[in-house]
């Protein structure tokens, strides 16, 4: 055998490639951890429960929420930097 040859190199990529999609779906079946490429720790899918998707759920509306305050008192503020001044002072005066 040609230890120099390039199908012996690609063999071994070959090998190499295969026992990592073996190894990364026998991990993945039976809820061993899987990791990415950096090392991470990534989560299957089974592992979201609905408790979890309840809580995300209601946190999301209460960002929401938050969200539309927030815009409609941006809203007021930049309506309170772009209005002139006289038109100002006769809207606080009418609100006192």
């Amino acid at each position: 055998m040609d230890w120099d040859s390039p199908f012996f190199i690609i063999a071994i990529i070959t090998i190499a490639t295969f026992g990592w999609v073996v190894t990364t779906a026998i991990r993945a079946r039976y809820g061993y951890p899987l990791s990415d490429d950096e090392g991470n720790l990534v989560l299957p899918m089974k592992a979201i429960t609905d408790e979890a998707t309840k809580a995300l759920a209601a946190e999301n509306e209460q960002l929401k929420a938050n969200v539309v305050r927030l815009e409609d008192r941006v809203k007021v503020l930049e309506r309170i930097a772009t209005d002139p001044a006289p038109r100002l002072e006769n809207e606080i005066e009418r609100l006192r």
